[in-house]
């Protein structure tokens, strides 16, 4: 070979182009601006992002970004169906082993590989076992066992709760004035109303009937401020604005008795067993037995320094709650002539007051338009427990009968209803309809709908509870509203 051409050869091989025109013997001179190429085609994959373009799934112990994250959502009856066909769909072709739909989220992505090798380049075909357990070849099903297992899982029913009321009533005069009280819901399944200077009754037994008049204060020229049922139904306590209340006969439908001894309007009254206590403007609460003379068992209350406008007996009629304009919730007993609890966390009115039937000494309480909070608190030990800021102004507080949830009606700015669950305090349901303050609210005696009333003269009937009896209720001994001691 020609030494010549093999020097040219060997300059080639090295990368070195010899220029044209210049000598042989002479040192080889490139130019710098141009790229030299091979024969061959290598691609760079130096800007490769695999787990973008394969699919791979990334480290667990990798840090996602906040960005990726995604907050898991509580599956709703929308999407709970294509949640079972998604997982299905896992199972059967990526042969996911998802047997149960309690851990799954509908948000949930991730990306399902091998275990064994996350090698991209692995071209070997996985042998399937012979003895593989998710198939049979008597089986009938056309999905495997673990789908099966997956389609035979226990689903938690999601309880709808519908946001039209199933019944509507004009309430002419139903004034728009948050210290009043004048809804009530009787155990015998009639709704007493305070319109005007008027208390109707409407059975919602024989709805079709109508409603009848009970009492007219116009010839006293006076007016209702607030109605209150007996526990046991027949009687109806009816407070007036002239510092009045008045004991009503259902049945007989006349008047039993009349009550003095406040001097302003009474707008908050509450039943414990034949005593009745009454709170008024004149910033006392009197405690009398309707079957004895008045001057005889009266027992007046002393502590708020504005007007009383809440008051609930607890359920083992031990305890007296009182809210008043003056932002404090006191706590009475049945001796004592001043409170034996003090709590002035609120920053506005308390009118809302309601007591857990489901906790021994569990209090809730809601605070007005400045406050527009909902707090609990343990009577026991006189703490604080637990609160939420609802946005808005609370005006009423009601408890499930069966389960641990409460609904609370609201003012400005939102006129809502809504209903929580305790004590995880989770918004349950909104309902709306109301085009002003919803003022009022009682619960049927079946503890299933609510009625509310609002300044825009009506009042909607809601189903927001549910009948059956939640099965993770306490059976403690220790419960007193579930024995008889």
């Amino acid at each position: 070979m020609d030494p010549e051409y093999e020097k040219r050869l060997l300059r080639q091989q090295n990368g070195q182009v010899t220029p044209i025109g210049s000598p042989v013997g002479g040192s080889p001179v490139s130019s710098p601006s141009k790229d030299k190429y091979g024969d061959r085609f290598i691609p760079s994959r130096a800007g490769a992002v695999w787990h973008i373009n394969f699919n791979m799934a990334p480290d667990a112990n990798k840090v996602q970004s906040p960005s990726i994250t995604r907050k898991a959502k509580e599956p709703s009856d929308n999407n709970k169906d294509s949640l079972a066909y998604n997982c299905l769909l896992k199972n059967e072709l990526l042969g996911a082993s998802i047997e149960d739909l309690k851990d799954q989220q509908p948000d949930d992505r991730r990306i399902l590989v091998p275990k064994e090798s996350k090698n991209m380049f692995q071209y070997r075909v996985k042998k399937r076992a012979v003895d593989n357990s998710d198939s049979s070849p008597y089986s009938l099903s056309p999905v495997g066992n673990k789908s099966q297992k997956l389609l035979r899982s226990p689903r938690k029913t999601i309880r709808k709760i519908s946001k039209i009321p199933f019944k509507v009533l004009d309430a002419p005069e139903l004034q728009d004035d948050f210290y009043l009280n004048l809804v009530d819901w009787s155990s015998q399944n009639v709704l007493s109303v305070g319109l005007g200077t008027c208390v109707y009754l409407w059975s919602a037994c024989t709805s079709q009937v109508g409603v009848t008049r009970l009492c007219d204060l116009s010839v006293d020229v006076d007016s209702v401020t607030s109605v209150s049922w007996a526990e046991r139904g027949n009687f109806v306590a009816v407070g007036t604005h002239k510092g009045y209340v008045q004991i009503w006969d259902v049945a007989a439908n006349k008047k039993v008795s009349t009550l003095e001894g406040h001097s302003a309007r009474v707008g908050a009254l509450a039943w414990n067993a034949d005593m009745l206590s009454s709170g008024s403007r004149d910033r006392l609460i009197l405690q009398r037995d309707i079957r004895t003379p008045p001057v005889i068992t009266e027992r007046r209350l002393t502590g708020h320094r504005q007007e009383v406008c809440g008051l609930k007996w607890s359920p083992d009629h031990q305890h007296l709650a009182s809210g008043g304009n003056d932002n404090k919730l006191f706590v009475w007993n049945m001796n004592s002539t001043t409170p034996v609890q003090t709590y002035t966390d609120h920053l506005a009115a308390v009118k809302a007051i309601a007591w857990s039937p489901h906790q021994h000494g569990l209090l809730a309480s809601g605070g007005g338009t400045a406050d527009r909070s909902i707090r609990f608190w343990n009577t026991l030990t006189g703490q604080p427990l637990q609160s939420v800021d609802t946005g808005s102004q609370v005006c009423n507080l009601a408890w499930s009968k069966h389960a641990n949830e409460l609904v609370s009606t609201h003012g400005y700015s939102q006129n809502q209803i809504l209903v929580w669950k305790y004590p995880s305090l989770v918004q349950i349901a909104k309902l709306t309809g109301h085009s002003y303050r919803v003022l009022y609210l009682a619960v049927s005696p079946d503890g299933e709908a609510i009625v509310t009333g609002a300044g825009d003269e009506t009042l909607r009937f809601w189903n927001v509870f549910s009948k059956t009896r939640s099965t993770k209720e306490s059976k403690s001994v220790l419960n007193l509203f579930t024995r008889i001691r």
